[in-house]
């Protein structure tokens, strides 16, 4: 992807990392931002392009399941849950729909903490019944995650 921006015909394409280096800047600011989720790591309680967002500035000690915006060394921007708060003051991270934990992510990393989800136009947050469903049950049950996937979309056929 270019990092420059284009015009064409009234629409401007800005690059995804640009993007996103944008949105992490004005969180640093202190703003909140919203943002459209893209990719399926965060599936299925946050879906691609369907659901989004509202991101803050960390201001409170994380904790296990709470769903963190960070940067990895590599540069790549993620949206993924704490499942870990290691005793060296890392994080293990881990999205909704993966079963390999990152490991060791530290907290300069992290420079957002989700605190609403917009899901099928519904908002949800913290303590609302899915919210904790994801962030205590799913978290508990990642080798069965497959498992419980089939069986939900199975049930709703």
């Amino acid at each position: 992807m270019s990092s420059v921006i284009e015009q064409r015909e009234n629409v401007r394409e800005v690059d995804n990392q640009e993007y996103l280096g944008m949105l992490k800047e004005l969180i640093l600011d202190g703003k909140e931002v919203s943002l459209i989720v893209t990719g399926s790591s965060m599936s299925p309680f946050i879906i691609h392009k369907r659901d989004s967002v509202l991101l803050a500035p960390v201001n409170r000690p994380l904790k296990k399941g709470d769903i963190v915006f960070f940067q990895r060394e590599n540069a790549a921007y993620i949206l993924h849950r704490i499942c870990r708060v290691n005793k060296d003051g890392t994080y293990d991270i881990i999205g909704d729909g993966q079963l390999e934990i990152e490991r060791n992510v530290k907290r300069e990393q992290i420079f957002a903490i989700v605190t609403m989800v917009r899901r099928k136009g519904r908002e949800i947050r913290p303590g609302d019944f899915w919210w904790e469903f994801f962030a205590r049950v799913w978290l508990r049950i990642i080798p069965l995650r497959p498992l419980a996937v089939r069986m939900y979309v199975r049930r709703r056929r």
